[in-house]
């Protein structure tokens, strides 16, 4: 059979910091304030000059490093992601080219929001086992401080910048892709979205500040009653229970939907890894930055089954059941 894997992963965030405290000399609020709502203490924020592209090819060379991996060989570059450097040409097509990646690699972004990295791994997936391609980077990365209002403190106090990179390989004798579920409810587009060509979506008047837009209390109902549901599926596709999953990896939203979403699931918190308190709401990146978080502490081991599941804007939502099957990492990863 022809199955794949994850064989190697590498994550990169910028080094400013920005904290609750910071936030409380540019908004009306203060750090109890934001921890007791979200949980997050602090994000990163890119630089100036710094962009989605710079994001992803750190991730890339941190990945490539500490797995002794080569870029020669990758035949599929995708990256997910809501804010791309240029609307054209694609993130994945920069970066294809500064890792010197090959010519006859396919490059392309993918729009799938905060469950991008989740889609980008379903596709990948698809693309091996259809013998198509052999070797395929996925990057989920964004640069959320490039389109937030921070005069806005319903949503400013949520994002931060970051990347996560996994290498998926061919694997000739098991797929330890076990199952997935993808979904979308775009009757609620309107809920999360920045602005574009278009002022419209769904007969709804949207703000034209090109700024990330939010109505969080509504996304936040769709996503308690979805993700659960959502995950039964994933399950159900896989043949699994859910006393079998080792680590379950939501989209760090918000730590305030986790906790629901697990209960409704009747599933440990403990054993939900997020990004979210140091880096704040990453989007693409959120669930990379978590797996290799729990990688780098020493929590997620080989062998073990995590079920990633992302959600946001679209609505999207998509979730994967995986078997983890890294290489042997040849570089300890430095702290992020």
């Amino acid at each position: 059979m022809t199955g794949a894997k994850i064989t190697a992963i590498g994550s990169y965030v910028p080094a400013r910091r920005l904290t609750n405290n910071d936030l409380e000399q540019m908004v009306e609020t203060n750090d109890e304030w934001i921890v007791q709502r979200t949980g997050i203490r602090e994000r990163r924020i890119s630089r100036d000059n710094e962009y989605t592209s710079d994001l992803c090819v750190a991730a890339a060379e941190d990945m490539l490093r500490r797995y002794g991996k080569s870029a020669d060989d990758i035949d599929m570059v995708l990256v997910a992601t809501s804010t791309p450097d240029f609307s054209f040409p694609s993130t994945a097509s920069i970066i294809q080219h500064r890792l010197g990646i090959p010519l006859t690699a396919g490059a392309f972004d993918l729009s799938a929001a905060c469950a991008g990295f989740v889609y980008a791994l379903h596709t990948a997936h698809a693309y091996i086992r259809s013998g198509l391609h052999r070797k395929v980077l996925v990057v989920g990365a964004d640069a959320l401080s490039k389109i937030t209002d921070y005069s806005d403190r319903s949503t400013c106090i949520l994002f931060g910048d970051g990347a996560g990179a996994v290498l998926v390989e061919q694997d000739d004798r098991e797929d330890h892709f076990l199952g997935f579920h993808l979904g979308s409810d775009g009757g609620g587009g309107h809920h999360v979205y920045r602005s574009g060509l278009s002022r419209t979506v769904n007969g709804m008047e949207l703000a034209d500040t090109g700024m990330l837009v939010q109505n969080g209390r509504e996304v936040f109902r769709w996503a308690v009653r979805t993700v659960p549901q959502g995950v039964q599926q994933v399950l159900a596709n896989a043949g699994a229970e859910l006393a079998q999953v080792d680590w379950f990896i939501p989209h760090s939203a918000n730590l305030r939907m986790i906790e629901p979403v697990c209960e409704r699931m009747n599933y440990p918190l403990e054993q939900a890894l997020y990004s979210l308190e140091y880096f704040g709401n990453t989007s693409a990146a959120s669930i990379p930055l978590a797996l290799d978080l729990g990688i780098r502490e020493g929590k997620v081991q080989n062998g073990q089954k995590i079920l990633l599941y992302g959600f946001g804007a679209g609505l999207t939502h998509a979730g994967q059941l995986l078997k983890l099957s890294l290489d042997p990492a040849a570089a300890l990863p430095a702290p992020l």
